[in-house]
């Protein structure tokens, strides 16, 4: 594969990232079988893997700790911290006393003294901005981690971020990991213009918007065996649901699309993101083997403006047809307190 700068920090990375969210207890139990298909996707040239503490209750890091046996100096490996690992009140969020914690147990889970990319999982409405680069500022100092950035931050954090670290006199974050796919598009108006403008490396995650633009999801086929049916977050696939409808719509478009183009709707929906000058990578998360080679062609895929014409045609840029597809709700929107002056 090629390699593509991880935004202005020097560092190489292949042009699609693997994503580990599937391996455990949440997707794929079988650790050999997920040891595999790290290995094949290193083998096929992929040098940068992303997980989270949060995956699979930290299973998955331990799964990857496994993995990179003897191959860890080669991989370019990011985590994330934030969401709750445990009942205690204080084992979440974006605090310097659970950054501290949390790194350690990371690092511990993954068999390594380092991470190259510490990730902040979302934003935390609790702490100072400045206490969180603070924590990170440390650990970068310290040696056990070489870069820290963002994961589905808005667009006025980002800078309000950039902004406290020039003035504060801390590292800065480098990177941000939003969701990004034809069917959410909402990035494009504000996070990576912003950026873009601020050097950051960009990993996307859900390039197939949870499956939607698998190829399973076509007007009048069984989708199968596939979330739809089971468990996982099912009301993100009841078709009874408007915005459910409009993705199915715009899927079966998209799948005629890429029957044209001679392509997988897989390799068009990856290769839609590759095309966006302001992404580094998506982020590719297999849970299987097969799902893993469906989707490696697609670091070669070079779509034509006519193709993108098209696709915008289907679903406008800047446009989520789902809101849930952001996964945040800033607190002003969660909490009806804060757009409502108070009355005596």
């Amino acid at each position: 594969m090629d390699h593509r700068p991880l935004g202005r920090t020097g560092v190489q990375v292949s042009p699609l990232c693997l994503g580990t969210m599937m391996f455990g207890s949440w997707g794929n139990p079988d650790h050999v079988e997920s040891i595999r298909i790290v290995h094949a996707a290193l083998d096929a040239g992929i040098n940068f893997v992303d997980t989270a503490d949060l995956y699979s209750h930290g299973e998955s890091e331990e799964i990857l700790g496994k993995a990179l046996a003897g191959r860890r100096d080669d991989v370019v490996l990011a985590s994330k911290f934030h969401h709750p690992a445990g009942d205690d009140v204080n084992m979440r969020g974006n605090s310097r006393r659970w950054i501290m914690r949390a790194a350690e147990d990371s690092l511990r889970r993954l068999g390594t003294d380092y991470l190259d990319l510490y990730q902040v999982h979302r934003p935390d409405p609790l702490t100072d901005i400045d206490e969180t680069l603070g924590a990170l500022t440390d650990l970068v100092r310290q040696g056990k981690i070489r870069y820290f950035g963002t994961s589905t931050f808005p667009a006025h954090q980002i800078v309000q971020a950039q902004w406290t670290a020039e003035r504060r006199h801390r590292e800065r974050f480098v990177t941000e990991q939003p969701p990004y796919s034809i069917l959410a598009r909402g990035i494009e108006a504000d996070v990576l213009p912003v950026a873009q403008e601020y050097g950051l490396g960009v990993m996307t995650w859900s390039p197939l918007n949870g499956g939607w633009l698998s190829g399973k999801f076509r007007k009048g086929a069984d989708p199968g065996s596939n979330r739809a049916k089971g468990s996982w977050l099912p009301e993100k696939y009841d078709i009874g649901d408007p915005r459910n409808a409009a993705k199915l719509d715009a899927a079966d478009a998209l799948g005629r699309l890429a029957d044209e183009a001679g392509l997988s709707l897989v390799h068009l929906a990856i290769g839609f993101v590759l095309a966006h000058p302001g992404v580094t990578a998506p982020i590719i998360g297999p849970r299987t083997m097969a799902q893993l080679e469906s989707q490696l062609g697609a670091a070669d895929v070079r779509l034509s403006d006519d193709i993108l014409d098209r696709i915008d045609a289907i679903v406008p840029p800047g446009r989520n047809l789902s809101d849930d597809d952001a996964d945040y709700v800033p607190p002003a929107l969660a909490d009806a307190s804060l757009r409502r002056r108070a009355t005596r």
